[in-house]
């Protein structure tokens, strides 16, 4: 027997099915947002997975590009563009495939580059401040280097036959490019001159020599970047110890087909036959691009720099390894320097998207990721289109902390632009908020910003990319960019010998 109250309930509800059955949908189906969620799902559902093999593979590293950096360049690109900033999409967030990266590393809860860039090129996770060593390495102690060596990506692509190479705003010699090539117990023995004397006596090299004494089927192809310094002699305004020019000994080694190349007119002037580069572009870092109207004479841009990478490298029948970081990225935010950090990254996307309309993703994967974040907050609550690098908001209005003061929309957790004892905020409302010298405000203050451990974006198209999705260890990568190359995972003779 069904009682009255149970009538009465059914009753109730039946009364609002009806009316949304008959609710027109046209409302919804002309708003803007709904018709682009529309064509984002339709694109979505044409996505088919490639499951073939790679010839070539390309990683882009975004050195310190967090979420909210990603999420802060996307705006800053859009502003600068004239376009809504807030909707806009960087090159490489219209990718196909996308994850999330657990960037710990075997000691620490937030990694540095070293141990970043050493477990996606190798698929080992290892101690801060180590490169291409396992975890039984410690930093700084030479003689634990002694059997803790791993292969790197870039290694078994030679090993098998490709070509491979490194391209960077950075030193060729700093720890992201160093990953591709170097095997070291502490990431700052860039040169001899970086380096104690028990070390060297222990029989460590420098990173600077161990890419240039690698063995011939091991030598990266193409290495672009700065860092000249660390392979010249004194007496070459270099910092080498030793007295040795190893930009001599690498050209010598190479023989025909290769070209050591310092201006970017050198580079635009490569012979048709080069095989192999060695461009060295600065004797330290490249200059920020906000810095390149004084700095930047001569130096070319990180996407010359990729563009020309590839050209050289796909003179290989067989493909190719290609490793691109946007490293200053990183350098802005230890700066506390939006404005440099999001110049980054928008140059960064500017060479992703130079690459991507240079290769066909049908026999390229494309990966895009960061090694780590940085503690850059968005904050609120701005209206739509205010400059991401102005202040916060509200209702239109610049809002007002406890302190009676303004805050900017973007501030670091730590940082130069921390405060340095009680009661002393600067005003933002009263200063430059766009001076490319301007330091966010920070919560704490240090002389170099901190990274964080949150997990960090992975963007991918091409072969097998559709493996990365879902939240993922950071060392994974590796195994997808070695399983896309068709490698079984077995070193070739020339890594077994070395």
């Amino acid at each position: 027997m069904i009682r009255p109250f149970v009538l009465a309930l059914v009753a109730s509800v039946a009364v609002p099915v009806i009316a949304l059955a008959q609710t027109p949908v046209s409302v919804s189906a002309s708003d803007p947002y709904y018709k682009a969620g529309e064509a984002a799902l339709a694109r979505q559902i044409a996505v088919v997975p490639n499951t073939g093999k790679a010839k070539n593979v390309i990683l882009f590293l975004g050195d310190g590009m967090g979420i909210s950096t990603v999420t802060a360049g996307r705006i800053y690109d859009g502003q600068l563009k004239g376009v809504d900033g807030e909707s806009n999409s960087l090159a490489f967030e219209k990718l196909a495939y996308s994850a999330l990266s657990k960037t710990y590393s075997h000691d620490t809860q937030v990694t540095d580059s070293a141990a970043g860039i050493t477990a996606i090129m190798t698929g080992v996770k290892t101690r801060n401040k180590i490169i291409g060593l396992t975890g039984a390495a410690i930093g700084e102690k030479c003689e634990t280097e002694k059997g803790a060596r791993v292969e790197t990506l870039a290694e078994l692509a030679k090993a098998n036959g490709r070509a491979a190479g490194v391209v960077t705003t950075t030193r060729v010699t700093h720890a992201t490019p160093a990953g591709a090539y170097a095997h070291t117990a502490y990431r700052d023995w860039e040169g001899d001159g970086d380096m104690p004397i028990e070390a060297i006596q222990g029989g460590c090299k420098d990173i600077a020599r161990q890419l240039i004494e690698a063995p011939d089927a091991l030598r990266l192809d193409v290495v672009m970047g700065g860092g000249r310094s660390r392979f010249l002699p004194e007496d070459k305004d270099g910092r080498r110890a030793d007295g040795r020019d190893l930009t001599a000994e690498w050209l010598k080694a190479e023989g025909a087909g290769s070209s050591y190349v310092t201006t970017v007119d050198q580079l635009k002037a490569l012979p048709a036959d080069t095989r192999h580069v060695l461009g060295l572009f600065a004797p330290e870092h490249l200059p920020y691009e906000v810095e390149r109207p004084v700095l930047g004479q001569g130096v070319p841009t990180l996407a010359q720099m990729a563009l020309s990478a590839v050209d050289v490298l796909s003179k290989n029948p067989n493909g190719y390894f290609l490793l691109v970081e946007g490293g200053k990225i990183d350098m802005g935010s230890h700066l506390g320097n939006a404005k440099r950090t999001l110049s980054e990254t928008v140059e960064f996307s500017k060479a992703i998207e130079a690459v991507l309309a240079k290769v066909d993703l049908k026999d390229t994967l494309v990966v895009v990721t960061a090694d780590h974040s940085h503690g850059l907050v968005i904050s609120g609550y701005a209206a739509r289109n205010t400059p991401i690098l102005g202040l916060a908001g509200n209702e239109g209005e610049p809002a007002i902390a406890g302190d009676g003061k303004a805050y900017t929309t973007l501030m670091f957790a730590t940082g130069p632009g921390g405060p340095l004892g009680a009661d002393t905020r600067a005003d933002p409302a009263k200063e430059d908020l766009d001076d490319v010298d301007y330091h966010q405000e920070a919560t704490v203050n240090l002389p170099s910003a901190a990274h964080a451990g949150e997990d960090v974006g992975v963007f991918a198209d091409g072969p097998q990319a559709f493996l990365l999705r879902g939240v993922v260890e950071e060392s994974y990568i590796f195994q997808v960019m070695r399983h896309a190359f068709g490698f079984d995972g077995k070193a070739g003779e020339a890594t077994k010998k070395r």
